[in-house]
């Protein structure tokens, strides 16, 4: 009896342990895509902009910086493009302001 319930319990810790945990806190669905926050930062200086790393299907993508001021993404290599209707960065600046 002992060792069922010792089985039992160790069981129980292993598939807690081995159980995938989350990276990040906030996901949503834009696109057919899942879209995860993986961190978030304001800028000090431009209170305007947000400084992005996302999860896009459970892949890690690169930083986006995104300006909530004048509607602007810009990718990590600096290529910029407008912030399109219905997609992360509209709900991102309209969540934040």
């Amino acid at each position: 009896m002992r060792f069922l319930v010792l089985g039992l319990v160790l069981f129980g810790l292993l598939s807690v342990t081995i159980a995938p945990v989350s990276e990040a806190g906030i996901c949503r669905m834009f696109d057919h895509h899942q879209i995860c926050i993986i961190s978030i930062k304001r800028s000090a200086k431009y209170h305007w902009e947000y400084r992005a790393k996302l999860s896009i299907d459970g892949v890690a993508q690169g930083e986006w910086i995104y300006n909530c001021r004048d509607r602007l993404r810009v990718s990590s290599d600096g290529k910029q493009s407008k912030v399109q209707p219905h997609s992360f960065g509209e709900y991102l600046c309209r969540r934040v302001n």
